[in-house]
């Protein structure tokens, strides 16, 4: 339990370090995503109403920092990230076999694409509330970039992360694999 508040404050503490982390102006102004790598780890490493209730907190921060109203009309509404991380740790969740026998390359591959998924979800609900839907060389690369820098940092967040998972105790093995 001491490694899932541990997760919780290191969402907010890089929901707050995103702010600062500069746009990559030699990438189309792509942005560095770390809450989603961390979000995805999560996935795989905690039971799943807990991997539940980290998708919900973590959608909360999201939202409340991307919720916008521009002439009374809201572009992206509260709990629409929820549910992109429930959906998208859910998949992550269900791939936690491979994770528990030591096989960390798929999830680092599908961390990058889910958070191009996330980028590409809000990028579709302004532009489908704006009735402006265009896909230039610059979106794709602002909705694709920043999906290769999460998977870039994947193996390197999960190694810290499962570092301090040793360091807490806790054990991400199901129940019934822990005495075999």
């Amino acid at each position: 339990m001491i490694f899932f508040f541990l997760l919780l404050l290191l969402v907010l503490a890089a929901q707050i370090a995103e702010f600062f982390i500069p746009v990559l102006p030699w990438l189309y102004n792509a942005h560095v995503y770390v809450v989603p790598v961390i979000v995805f780890y999560g996935a795989m490493a905690l039971p799943f109403p807990l991997m539940l209730a980290l998708a919900l907190y973590a959608g909360l921060l999201l939202d409340a920092l991307t919720v916008q109203v521009i002439g009374g009309k809201v572009e992206i509404s509260i709990g629409s990230s929820i549910l992109l991380y429930a959906v998208l740790g859910g998949i992550m969740h269900g791939l936690r076999p491979l994770f528990a026998r030591g096989r960390w390359e798929v999830h680092c591959i599908l961390s990058g694409v889910c958070t191009s998924v996330i980028v590409l979800a809000q990028y579709l609900m302004i532009t489908f509330r704006r009735g402006s839907l265009v896909f230039t060389r610059e979106i794709w690369w602002q909705i694709g970039a920043p999906g290769l820098i999460a998977m870039a940092l994947a193996p390197i967040l999960f190694w810290f992360l499962q570092w301090m998972a040793r360091m807490t105790a806790y054990s991400y093995l199901p129940e019934r694999d822990r005495f075999e």
